[in-house]
This record gives C-alpha cells, structure tokens and sequence, in this order.
C-alpha cells in the first residue's frame, strides 16, 4: 500500500470488481483508452485476475486501486506491456475526481518507485490524440513528447510520451 497526504494506493483485489465495472464503462474511458467489454461484474472479476492481479504476480507492478478516503476514486500504475520496451504510467479516473490533481499527486507516486524500487532510467506514457486532460497531467509531471505508436497493429495510434530519470535512486 502507498500513501500520499490525500490518496490510498493499493493492489486490486477481486472484491473491487463493482467499482471497476463501472470505470471501464465510463464513456471517458472508452473513448481515451479503450472498451474492454467487461459488462458484468463476473467479467470485472475475470478482467482483474487476468491483468492487474496477473501483473503483480508476474511483474511485481501493475494498475492499482486509488482511494480517497476510503472511496475508490480510480486507477494508476506501472504497467509491463508485451512488446512495448518500456514499463509505462497508466492512469484512469471517475468523472467526478477529475480537476482535483488526484490524477497528478497518484502518479507521482507511482514515479517514485518506478525510479527507486525499480530503478528504471525511464518511464512510457501513452495517451490517446485529444485526451488534453492526461496531456496536462503529463506535462505537470515532467513527461516529454516521444512520437506516436500502436500498443498494437490493429489499434488506433496513440502518442508517446517519455520521463526520463537524470539520477536513480542509491
């Protein structure tokens, strides 16, 4: 678990299905990142096993549950994508967190130990063309313009986005 001075970072459990059920639908979410087709919360269920609860177990990283208050706010983690070079920041957030640097304040968080637990020189970001909110998070946190790309052939391309860390942690 991680803290900040107002959010809770924790790993998924399947127990959080409901509240992931609804981010992926939100249309925010469809429309910038993707529609993953979970409908259910038997699909969450599935969705949560077999990517972040996966990802920890493989990787010792993932997307995490980020709660304000004990409220589950959204998203935000160090994911390890088949393919692609680079561990990456990803992020996702129910409407009405939006505008409070929740988004921000998380995925500093998650910076720091991609640099000191993970000593990564670098970190990725992908975000999809017209997503100025993300965009902006970005930019706040020292994220640089890196070109575009395809998480895969037959996706959408989406523009990359780079942070390099000058110095790793001792």
């Amino acid at each position: 678990m991680i803290s900040t001075p107002r959010l809770r970072i924790r790993r998924f459990t399947a127990d959080d299905a409901p509240f992931v059920l609804r981010l992926l639908n939100e249309p925010s979410f469809i429309e910038n990142i993707a529609d993953r087709g979970v409908r259910t919360t038997e699909q969450a269920v599935k969705y949560l096993k077999e990517g972040p609860i996966a990802s920890y177990a493989k990787h010792g990283l993932g997307l995490m549950l980020v709660e304000k208050t004990g409220a589950p706010i959204g998203m935000c983690g160090l994911i390890r994508r088949p393919g692609q070079p680079d561990v990456d920041l990803g992020y996702a957030y129910v409407p009405e967190a939006w505008g409070q640097g929740y988004a921000g304040e998380a995925a500093e968080a998650m910076l720091e130990i991609a640099r000191r637990d993970f000593r990564l020189p670098r970190v990725a970001a992908f975000v999809s063309p017209g997503n100025d909110r993300s965009l902006r998070v970005l930019a706040r946190l020292g994220f640089e313009p890196a070109g575009k790309t395809r998480l895969n052939p037959a996706d959408p391309e989406v523009l990359l986005y780079m942070k390099t860390f000058h110095t790793l942690a001792p």
